[in-house]
C-alpha cells in the first residue's frame, strides 16, 4: 500500500479533527520559528499512553558529606591528593546520602510523580546503597548498558560516581569528584541509548536533564536522547546549572548538545545569575524572554532568584511568586527540589502562579533540612509551609522588576499584601492559591502515614 503524502499542519489545528490512515504522518511548521518536523500517528498515540511521570537521565551520584579543617586547595593537582586521600579509606555509611538527580527524583516521588532514574551505577558497595535508595522511595532504576562485562566489572571507570561533599567550620561548601580531574566524561564508553532506556523515556511524560550529565555523558549520547524524546513526544526539562557557561564555550559536540537542549527543551530552568551568564543581560525577565526565543520548543523559562522567589516566563504572560520565609539549615538540593514541584505543575496543568507557589514550597521544605537525597522535602512539610503562608514578600522589589516590563505581557503576581491589579500587575490573593493547592496534596499525605 502507498504511504500518503505528508500533509502540511498548523499547530493551530486539532489532530484528532482528522482521520487519516496508520501510517499517515504530518509537517508540523511552528510560526516564527525556522523549524519543520515530521510526527507520526504512532508518536501522538505514545503521547497519550505514557504511564511514568518523569524520568530522570544521568547524574546519579552518591553524595559522602564530611566536615573538615579547611576546603580542598585551588589547585587541581592538589585537590586530587585531597580526593584521593579521602577516598583511599571508604567513611563510614551514615555519612553517605543519594545525590545529583536522585534529589530530583525522590522529591518527585514524594509529591506522587511516578518516577523513574535512568544513568549508570557500579557493581559495587555504593552502586548497590543507591539502587536501594531508590527502591525505597519507590522510583524505578534503568541501567544504561546490557554490557556483562561493564556490569560485573570492577574498573574504576565503571563504578557509582562519589561526589565529595565538604563542609569547613563556617559552613561553606566544597564539592570534588572524579569527574573534575578527567577531559573525557566519567562514563564516555557508553555510546549509545539501549532499548529499555529508549522504552524509559518513551513511556515518560516528562525528561529531566541537568548541566552536570555532561560530566558523566558523551555530548553524543546526549543528544540522541534529546532526538529521541522529541521523536517520542516526551517532554524535556533541562537545567543548565553552573556548566551551562562553560559548557555553551566548550567543544563543538558539547557546545552542539548543549544548543540542541536550549532549542528543544519544552520547559528551562536556571538561576538569575546563570541566565546572566547565557544571555548577557542582568534584568532576568528580559534574560528568561531571550532565552525563550532562542528556543524552538521552549514553552516555560523559570528564573529561581533563592530567597526572593522565581519567576515564569512564556512568549505571552509573565508570572511570579515570593519565596517562603523558613529556617534556612542547608541549601543542598533545593534546586532539585525546586524543578521536580515545576514538573508536578506541568504534569498537572495547573496554573503558572500556582506551580511557582508550590516549587518554592518543596525548596524552602528542603532547606529546613540537613543535606539532600533522602533529605529533600517530605510532603507533611510542604503542606505545613503552605499553610503558613508566610511569604517573603518584598512588594518594592518585584514593582520595581515587573514594573520595567510591563506591556505585551499579562502580568500575575502572588501577594499577601495586595489584591486585585495594580499598575498592570495582576495581583492574585495568596489564599486563593492554597486553597487550590492543598486539597490536592492532603490525600496523598495521608495515604503516606498509612501504615504497610
Amino acid at each position: 500500500m502507498a504511504i500518503p503524502s505528508p500533509k502540511t499542519l498548523k499547530y493551530q489545528i486539532p489532530f484528532y479533527q482528522h482521520n487519516y490512515a496508520a501510517s499517515s504522518s504530518f509537517i508540523v511548521s511552528i510560526p516564527n520559528k525556522p523549524f519543520r518536523c515530521r510526527i507520526s500517528l504512532s508518536t501522538l498515540r505514545s503521547v497519550a499512553a505514557k504511564h511514568v511521570d518523569v524520568a530522570t537521565l544521568g547524574n546519579l551520584c552518591i553524595d559522602i558529606v564530611l566536615n573538615v579543617p579547611q576546603l580542598p586547595p585551588p589547585s587541581l593537582h592538589q585537590r586530587k591528593a585531597f580526593m584521593d586521600n579521602l577516598a583511599s579509606s571508604p567513611p563510614h555509611k551514615k555519612y553517605w546520602e543519594a545525590g545529583g538527580n536522585c534529589n530530583m527524583a525522590i522529591a518527585a516521588a514524594r509529591l506522587g510523580l511516578g518516577c523513574v532514574s535512568i544513568g549508570h551505577v557500579g557493581n559495587e558497595i555504593y552502586g548497590r546503597f543507591l539502587s536501594e535508595v531508590l527502591r525505597d522511595e519507590g522510583i524505578s532504576l534503568v541501567g544504561m548498558t546490557n554490557d556483562a562485562d561493564v556490569l560485573n566489572s570492577s574498573s574504576a571507570s565503571h563504578e557509582t560516581l562519589l561526589c565529595w561533599v565538604l563542609v569547613d567550620p563556617l559552613q561553606r561548601h566544597g564539592f570534588c569528584s572524579r569527574a573534575d580531574f578527567s577531559k573525557e566524561p566519567a562514563f564516555h564508553w557508553m555510546s549509545e541509548l539501549t532499548r529499555e532506556v529508549k522504552t524509559s523515556i518513551k513511556n515518560s511524560k516528562v525528561l529531566c536533564c541537568n548541566g552536570y550529565g555532561f560530566d558523566e555523558l558523551s555530548p553524543g549520547l546526549l543528544h540522541s536522547a534529546v532526538e529521541y524524546a522529541v521523536e517520542v513526544g516526551t517532554s524535556i526539562f533541562f537545567d543548565p546549572g553552573p556548566r551551562g557557561k562553560s559548557l555553551s564555550t566548550g567543544t563543538p559536540e558539547e557546545q552542539k548538545a548543549f544548543n540542541q537542549f536550549l532549542a528543544m527543551s519544552d520547559v528551562l530552568l536556571l538561576t538569575s545569575d546563570e541566565a546572566e551568564s547565557l544571555t548577557g543581560i542582568s534584568d532576568p525577565i528580559p534574560a528568561g524572554q531571550a532565552l525563550l526565543k532562542r528556543g524552538i520548543r521552549t514553552k516555560w523559562v523559570i528564573i529561581k532568584m533563592g530567597p526572593r522567589g522565581s519567576i515564569l516566563i512564556t512568549a505571552s504572560s509573565i508570572a511570579c511568586a515570593p519565596a517562603f520565609k523558613v529556617n534556612v539549615i542547608d541549601t543542598v538540593g533545593c534546586g532539585d527540589s525546586f524543578v521536580a514541584a515545576i514538573a508536578y505543575g506541568f504534569i498537572h496543568n495547573m496554573p503558572m502562579v500556582n506551580t511557582l507557589a508550590i516549587a518554592n514550597a518543596v525548596g524552602a521544605a528542603t532547606a529546613m533540612g540537613c543535606g539532600a537525597g533522602r533529605n529533600v522535602a517530605r510532603l507533611a512539610k510542604v503542606v505545613d509551609i503552605l499553610r503558613s503562608s508566610n511569604l517573603n514578600e518584598d512588594d518594592e522589589f518585584w514593582t520595581d522588576i515587573l514594573q520595567k516590563n510591563v506591556g505585551a505581557h499579562e502580568i500575575t503576581c502572588l501577594s499577601n499584601v495586595v489584591n486585585g491589579n495594580r499598575n498592570n500587575i495582576n495581583h492574585v490573593p495568596y489564599d486563593k492559591i492554597a486553597s487550590q493547592l492543598l486539597p490536592r496534596l492532603e490525600f496523598p499525605r495521608i495515604v503516606e502515614n498509612v501504615p504497610t
